[in-house]
């Protein structure tokens, strides 16, 4: 589905985004990701819905997720496989420190 919208996007925006726009577009989502925890954990004086702030906290990490499936699309990385590895290192890494 994110991989449609990319392409829809594309046509708008005339040219394909390469690494560059990717990194820049996750470091935007990421601030945007910042706010809204900032927002749930009352760092900031906001008298909105709480219903409001999740749906939103969601949407970011959403969009979070989606610049790095893009960034792995564009460096033809298989993210699920990358995850399950990362995931068996940290597991060896741990036990071979007894936990």
């Amino acid at each position: 589905m994110y991989r449609n919208v990319v392409r829809r996007f594309q046509e708008i925006e005339g040219k394909p985004w390469q690494a560059q726009g990717a990194m820049i577009e996750l470091t935007k989502q990421t601030g945007e990701l910042a706010k809204q925890v900032m927002l749930k954990e009352n760092y900031y004086a906001w008298a909105g819905e709480e219903m409001e702030v999740n749906q939103r906290l969601g949407n970011e990490m959403a969009d979070v997720i989606a610049q790095v499936m893009r960034l792995a699309d564009y460096y033809q990385i298989d993210l699920e496989q990358a995850f399950i590895e990362a995931r068996e290192d940290e597991d060896k890494y741990l036990s071979s420190r007894g936990v």
